[in-house]
């Protein structure tokens, strides 16, 4: 009992309830401006307009002070009195010239409610009290809300949506914003919010990032999750993997494009809505004669026309598609009633002429005739195209055998596919599983459902539906069998195995962009290879692919890693105006350019709006580019503001604090002291991943042959040696870095020569990792080899952007880059030797 109060409990089990919390923004300050008595009777206004609205909406005032708290039992009632209590505040704010606002937060959850006792209430005890998760949820949407402003929950907002209608003209003309997924402080799992309210009224402006809640980090933004976003674009949102016969029989046959109009359907039935759309892109795909560009790619087109969302791709914005994206034709497919029988029909269209050249159709009974129509009528357009007819006889397996005959399961996997490219994977998950309900041997919905998993970050149910999707795999077409054996081998067996098996794939389909940018994501960020990486990330920017932004991101990586800091520059910039908008590795170009300035200024920007995690990498990176110029004191404090963000203790913060360590001793200059002794106390947790205690461990060999402590690096060295024969087979960058070690190993026991001896195929053309350059020059001037050592040290000068990527994206580099970035300046300073 609180403070010793009795009170009653009017029932113990918690109930479904809709929770308002309020308040009102600058409430004291309004009472110095006013003087007492204006004030006093504002509030009674106030007061009478609560109780006025209280009855209209059927809600039950719990608490009240500067803020409101209120139970509804609908979603809506509580959205009206938020609205309505929003325009009378206006309404008596204008009336007074102030201005009147409040901040809302509205959720739906279980709640524990409980009369007080009669004596509890005379000693000053509210009359009922309210308790559950929902009600900090609530408090916590309500504090991150703008003046004015009405969040919502992702529990209430498709309550309150669906009910809107009941709200006449005034709900039809309600604005919904979703500001996408949150974390909030105290709460385990991320959320989505929304904004309501009205045109004039609604501030419809993304809340502030805050101590206590904080916009969840996409995950493509991650470096750990690049692959499973990956996995997304290429797997859910791609329609256009299809290529290629080497010699075409016509001019179509030179792997030319086709852009899918959106279905007209005039059956007015709904189940065909969605479900032949995505019909007739399957069908299609079987072709290896005709590429189709991807439903991503058209959105995008659409976004840089400017068109609104969700408008319908016909014949003249097909046609402009096309030819903005390089594509030979339009197909427009229609589905009708023609004398009580169901028609499916395409028009092939020139984009330049907005002709009809051919006019494709199949007739069938019922519904249930949808699928096969359509087979007949893809067939038809692959022979009108050029295709043999053998090749079309051998690749066309019925729809029902590789995808479903479930109409409806075909629609929820088409919405998916939509939802997923709109960045709302957890509503693409629950179509998926709509799919699933309805038809359980759907390959291809287990696949996507697997790449959703992997985009939220749940890799042991992603695996799971992967398997499911494995054992289905018969059941699709080989592009999309060979893609999902691609995705299982790079998500749950090595980085080298999956390049080899999305090596494949690309020679089997080499016109598809999202291959080559899977590929180069592989060669720049996980083996390290720039002038190969960099090749594919050209390929990966053609303009039917789906990820020009990201492959001209990739472009600046390559093009920093090799030193080509305007060409760099270009592609982080094309980036940027392509919508991609990561900083780090743009910080670094400009830093490389001895830009010092510009890059603080970026990696600055927009510092205190992020995620605890987001500042502390920004914050870390910003100590990087310090220490490149020599800064060692700046470095160092810059990494202190970085540990402090750290928060409580955990893995993450472990490494923080370990990178503080290592910026502390690159400072130094690499002499030995307590700060390189405090590196190799550190150890692994038993909670790290993979990744993050072979990063800590090679770290420590690295120091540990800065310091010339031959035991601490063998132990280190130890302890790795389980995993050596997997990391020289499938991780390439991490074997570089191994080999790095043997041979500082090597020099620090005085066998320098045969150390230069074993680098020098490793430390042949232009593209050489830091570490390698580094352990080259120590066995160079160890072993009395003053030309090598001049060339070396000469290389190692001008790799400053070698240096700089090679921290991009990976533990391992991240943990390291200080160090190299240090000898890179010691290479360059005048005199070095």
């Amino acid at each position: 009992m609180r403070d010793g109060q009795a009170r009653t409990v009017s029932g113990t089990t918690p109930q479904l309830r809709t929770i308002l919390l309020t308040d009102l923004v600058g409430s004291t300050a309004l009472v110095e401006r006013l003087g007492d008595v204006p004030a006093s009777e504002l509030f009674r206004e106030h007061d009478r307009l609560v109780l006025e609205l209280q009855q209209r909406w059927h809600g039950r005032l719990i608490d009240r002070s500067d803020g409101l708290l209120l139970l509804f039992e609908r979603a809506i009632d509580g959205l009206g009195f938020a609205l309505d209590y929003t325009l009378g505040l206006r309404t008596m704010g204008k009336a007074r010239g102030v201005d009147l606002q409040a901040r809302s937060g509205l959720h739906v959850g279980e709640v524990l409610s409980w009369k007080n006792s009669d004596a509890a209430v005379h000693l000053g005890a509210k009359m009922i009290e309210v308790e559950g998760l929902a009600k900090p949820m609530a408090a916590r949407l309500m504090t991150m809300a703008r003046p004015g402003q009405i969040l919502i929950s992702a529990m209430a907002e498709p309550l309150a949506r669906r009910a809107s209608r009941e709200l006449g003209q005034r709900g039809e003309n309600l604005l919904w914003k979703s500001y996408g997924r949150w974390r909030f402080k105290g709460i385990p799992e991320a959320h989505e919010i929304h904004e309501v309210g009205e045109v004039g009224v609604a501030p419809l402006r993304a809340p502030a990032n805050g101590a206590k809640a904080w916009r969840d980090i996409p995950l493509w933004r991650r470096p750990a999750a690049l692959v499973a976003e990956v996995l997304l674009l290429v797997a859910m949102g791609v329609g256009a993997w299809i290529s290629t016969r080497s010699e075409p029989a016509i001019a179509f046959a030179e792997r030319d494009w086709v852009v899918v109009g959106d279905v007209r359907n005039l059956t007015g039935d709904a189940r065909l809505d969605d479900s032949l759309q995505q019909a007739f892109r399957i069908s299609l795909e079987q072709s290896n004669y005709v590429n189709l560009l991807s439903d991503l790619k058209v959105r995008e087109t659409l976004q840089r026309m400017q068109r609104k969302p969700g408008v319908a791709v016909d014949r003249a914005i097909g046609s402009e598609i096309a030819l903005r994206d390089g594509a030979r034709a339009l197909l427009l497919p229609t589905v009708s009633e023609v004398g009580g029988r169901l028609r499916v029909s395409a028009d092939v269209v020139d984009p330049r002429t907005q002709a009809t050249v051919y006019a494709l159709s199949a007739d069938g009974r019922g519904i249930e005739s949808a699928l096969a129509s359509i087979d007949d009528v893809t067939s038809q357009l692959r022979l009108k195209l050029g295709e043999a007819l053998s090749s079309v006889q051998k690749s066309s397996v019925p729809l029902p055998n590789v995808a479903t005959d479930n109409l409806e399961a075909l629609k929820a996997y088409a919405v998916a596919r939509q939802l997923a490219h709109e960045g709302k994977p957890r509503e693409a998950h629950a179509a998926l599983q709509t799919a699933l309900s309805l038809d359980s041997r759907f390959a291809s919905a287990h696949a996507a459902l697997g790449y959703v998993h992997a985009m939220l970050g749940d890799m042991p149910a992603s695996r799971v539906a992967l398997q499911k999707a494995l054992s289905l795999q018969e059941g699709m077409i080989p592009r999309e069998r060979l893609q999902l054996n691609a995705n299982w081998a790079l998500l749950f067996e090595s980085p080298g195995a999956g390049y080899r098996a999305w090596s494949a794939l690309s020679q089997m389909y080499p016109d598809h962009g999202n291959v080559a940018f899977t590929l180069a994501q592989l060669q720049l960020l996980e083996f390290r290879r720039y002038d190969p990486g960099l090749k594919l990330a050209l390929q990966a920017a053609r303009p039917q692919s789906g990820t020009v932004g990201p492959a001209l991101y990739m472009q600046g990586i390559g093009q920093l890693g090799l030193g080509n800091f305007a060409a760099s520059q270009r592609a982080f910039d094309a980036a940027v105006a392509a919508g991609v908008p990561e900083v780090e590795a743009r910080a670094a170009a400009l830093a490389a350019q001895k830009r010092r300035l510009e890059a603080e200024a970026l990696l600055e920007k927009d510092l205190g709006t992020l995620q605890p995690m987001q500042r502390q990498r920004r914050l870390a990176q910003r100590a990087n580019i310090a220490l490149g110029y020599g800064d060692d004191a700046a470095a160092q404090a810059l990494m202190a503001r970085a540990v402090d963000e750290s928060g409580e203790p955990d893995d993450i913060a472990l490494l923080m604090r370990f990178r503080q360590l290592v910026v502390a001793h690159a400072a130094a200059g690499n002499d030995p002291g307590k700060t390189a002794r405090d590196l190799l106390v550190f150890t692994p947790t038993e909670t790290m991943d993979a990744g993050e205690r072979y990063a800590l461990l090679v770290a420590k060999a690295w120091i540990a042959a800065d310091l010339g402590d031959a035991a601490a690096m063998d132990n280190a060295l130890r302890q790795l040696a389980p995993e050596r024969e997997i990391i020289a087979r499938d991780w390439p960058s991490q074997a570089l870095l191994l080999n790095a070690l043997d041979a500082r190993r090597k020099t620090l026991a005085g066998e320098a020569k045969a150390s230069l001896r074993d680098l020098q195929p490793r430390l042949a053309g232009p593209d050489v990792h830091s570490a390698l350059l580094v352990a080259g020059l120590e066995a160079a001037q160890a072993s009395g080899n003053s030309e090598q050592a001049a060339k070396l040290r000469a290389r190692l000068g001008n790799a400053i952007g070698r240096a700089y990527a090679d921290g991009i994206g990976e533990p391992t580099g991240e943990l390291l880059s200080a160090v190299w970035l240090a000898r890179v300046r010691v290479a360059r300073a005048p005199g070095a030797r």
